[in-house]
Order: structure tokens, then C-alpha cells, then sequence
């Protein structure tokens, strides 16, 4: 096979361990920042963790303010009412504290807060990212206290179109965090639910790019790895919430699977993220109920790699064997079975559909599906006819 020209990046500094929360004012003063805007979630502002960061930060002579108007899928508006925030208050950087929520809307107010155009005109299109003036993005230190969406290596962010609902990934490459702080301390406190649907996500992400139909054997080794550790770790995490050690290698599997997703994501993403905009979903818990059924459809042109990857993870039975085993990871974890379980029905298919077939995560499916195959496939999630 002829090797294709390609681009590889895995620049991101990642500070790991225990604890290392402390260090996060030394991060800043290292990367230029003296008046940080941490910006989270309202749910995760009003926790002790939080007030303990920011007055470590005060104490270490930062100029830090706190923004925590961000939804669990965030919109324009709080990337708007961010940049207001980090103008009015003359910031220099961002602390991205959070999930993906909080991790993705800091970084876009990290690029748009002095740009003179949309954050939708930003989108993951092409050569779309030159319209920004790079020399008006600001650097990020991103913290994540989920393990799940991986955004603390991405150079991307997701924001939900006001109009038409569509999920729209904005890029550009200074999107990427200067340091990702990786402390599972900060994990213990995620109720176990939500540990589970964030670590579907990052079995997601593993899983999508290792299938993808790209050449990027860096890609693939560490998603392989990836999944091992969400399979040796996951269950650990969401039963024994104060096992530093299962967090802490379920938060290096979600950094793992945003580095290797560079490779490409596939259809679990492009039905999860339609899915996630017109009812308002959890997006991990949506792709771990998706998982299996956009699995099962792909398995004429991937059932090699998934034996080789069963093989690796020490899962009998090759491509049945790694289908039962997501199954049964699934039902451990508490994640459902089928979307009308978590209150979604079949009266938008069509939307979701066309909505699918358009996503960027579609063009790395191992198969490339048409809309009705999308539609099947969606009334398949939904209903549970695995």
C-alpha cells in the first residue's frame, strides 16, 4: 500500500497526576496569562472545587473572574455572553474548566472574544479557519473534570446552531489548549451516571477513529490502547468513584481518543450529534446507547480490525465477542439499551437523517451511508431492534 501524504499533530502539553490542580497559576504565568477567565458550567461553579481553584489563583496574584453561563449543549449565546465577559474584564486567557461543555465554550471564547465575524462562520469546512485573525486568539489551559470528550487536546469545539438545531464543530488550530491538566481528583465528585455516559464517549471516540478508513497508524495505535483502558478502568470508575487510579487512566483514555479522532470519528457521532441538538441529550449517553447498532452496521468492512482489537483486548469470540462486550459494559454501567428509554422517539427521523448524512463525523464512517440507511439506522436506535 502506497503511504498518503499526511498531517500529524499531538502537540499538546499534558500535565498529569494527582493533585496537580496547584500548579494551575504556575501554568498560566507560564503561557503569558495574568488575568485568566475560568469558565465552567453553572453546576460545577457552585462546587467547593471551584472556589478553591479561583482562590488559589487570586492568591498566586492572577487577575482571575469567573464564567459559568454555559449549557449542557452550548449555544452561541454563551459563547456571545463569554466574550463580553472577557472583554469587559480585559482577560489575557482561559482556564476551560468542565466537561465539554465548559472545556468547548472557553475555547471559543478564547478565538472569537475580538474577531469580527461569526463563530458559525468558523466551521470545520475546508479553509474555513483563515478567516479568523490569529493574533486576536488568547491562550488555554484546559481542565477537564469529566472523562469523556477529550476537548483539552482538541483544536475544535462544538456549538448547536440557534436556527436550524445542527451540532457545528468550529476549528481552527490554536483551538489547542497550551496545557491540558489532567488531575483525577477532580473527577471524584462526577455522580456515577454521568461518569458512565462520559466514559461512553470516550469508548466512542476510541472506537470511531481505530475504524476509521484513513491511513494514520499513529491514530489507530493509541485508540487501541485507549479502548483498553476504558475496558480495564471504566466499570472501576462508575462503581468506586474515589479510585484515583481508574479515574486517572479513564481521564488518559478520553485525552487518548480526542488525539487519535483526528483520524476521523463515523456514525455514532453523526447520528449522536442530531440526536443531542433537537432533544437536548446528554451527547456521551447518546452515543453509548448508539454504539452497538451503528457498530453491527459496519461490520462488512470493519470485522478484521474488530478481531484484531478483540485479540489486543483480550476478548474471546473476535467480532461477536467485541459486540457482547460493549453490550455487557453497557448494561454494567447503567447506560440503556435504546433511545425511548431516555425519552426519544421516532417522530424526527427524517430530520435526523438529512441531519446525519451532513455531519463531518459522517465522512469518516467506515461505510458511507445514504440518508435512508441513516433513517433505518436511527429508527433502530431508538426502538432497540439490535
Amino acid at each position: 500500500m502506497a503511504i498518503p501524504n499526511r498531517n500529524i499533530n499531538y502537540p499538546t502539553a499534558i500535565k498529569y497526576g494527582a493533585g496537580r490542580i496547584k500548579e494551575l497559576a504556575e501554568f498560566c504565568k507560564a503561557n503569558g496569562i495574568k488575568r485568566p477567565l475560568v469558565v465552567t458550567d453553572k453546576g460545577l461553579a457552585a462546587m467547593p472545587m471551584v472556589a478553591e481553584i479561583m482562590a488559589d489563583l487570586k492568591q498566586a496574584g492572577l487577575k482571575a473572574a469567573l464564567f459559568a453561563d454555559v449549557r449542557p449543549n452550548p449555544v452561541e449565546e454563551n459563547v456571545l455572553a463569554g466574550c463580553k465577559v472577557f472583554k469587559d474584564g480585559k482577560h489575557d486567557g482561559v482556564v476551560a474548566l468542565g466537561g465539554g461543555s465548559g472545556l468547548d465554550v472557553g475555547k471559543l471564547i478564547a478565538l472569537m472574544h475580538s474577531q469580527k465575524i461569526s463563530v458559525f462562520e468558523l466551521e470545520d469546512i475546508g479553509d474555513w479557519w483563515t478567516r479568523a485573525d490569529a493574533s486576536l486568539i488568547s491562550p488555554i489551559i484546559a481542565v477537564p473534570t469529566t472523562a469523556g470528550t477529550g476537548s483539552e487536546v482538541g483544536r475544535a469545539g462544538v456549538v448547536t446552531h440557534p436556527i436550524t438545531h445542527e451540532k457545528k464543530i468550529i476549528f481552527h488550530p490554536q483551538l489547542m489548549p497550551k496545557v491540558a491538566l489532567l488531575d483525577p481528583e477532580l473527577t471524584v465528585g462526577l455522580p456515577p451516571k454521568l461518569t458512565a455516559a462520559t466514559g461512553m464517549d470516550a469508548l466512542a471516540h476510541n472506537l470511531e477513529a481505530y475504524c476509521a478508513p484513513f491511513y494514520h497508524p499513529w491514530s489507530a495505535g493509541v485508540a487501541l490502547e485507549g479502548m483498553r483502558l476504558v475496558k480495564d478502568n471504566l466499570a472501576k470508575a462508575v462503581k468506586r468513584p474515589k479510585d484515583l487510579d481508574a479515574r486517572g487512566n479513564m481521564l488518559v483514555a478520553s485525552a487518548m481518543g480526542a488525539t487519535a479522532f483526528q483520524r476521523g470519528l463515523g456514525g455514532i457521532h453523526a447520528l449522536a450529534h442530531p440526536f443531542g441538538g433537537l432533544y437536548d441529550a446528554h451527547h456521551g449517553l447518546l452515543n453509548g446507547i448508539i454504539m452497538p447498532y451503528v457498530l453491527k452496521a459496519n461490520r462488512r468492512k470493519i470485522e478484521k480490525d474488530i478481531v484484531r482489537a478483540a485479540a489486543y483486548l483480550g476478548i474471546k469470540g473476535g467480532f461477536n465477542g467485541f459486540l457482547k462486550w460493549i453490550l455487557a459494559l453497557r448494561k454494567e454501567i447503567g447506560i440503556p439499551h435504546a433511545l425511548k428509554d431516555i425519552g426519544i422517539n421516532t417522530k424526527r427521523l427524517n430530520e435526523v437523517a438529512a441531519m446525519a448524512i451532513k455531519d463531518p463525523s459522517a465522512g469518516g464512517n467506515p461505510i458511507q451511508f445514504t440518508e435512508k440507511q441513516y433513517k433505518a439506522l436511527a429508527r433502530k436506535c431508538v426502538t432497540g431492534d439490535l
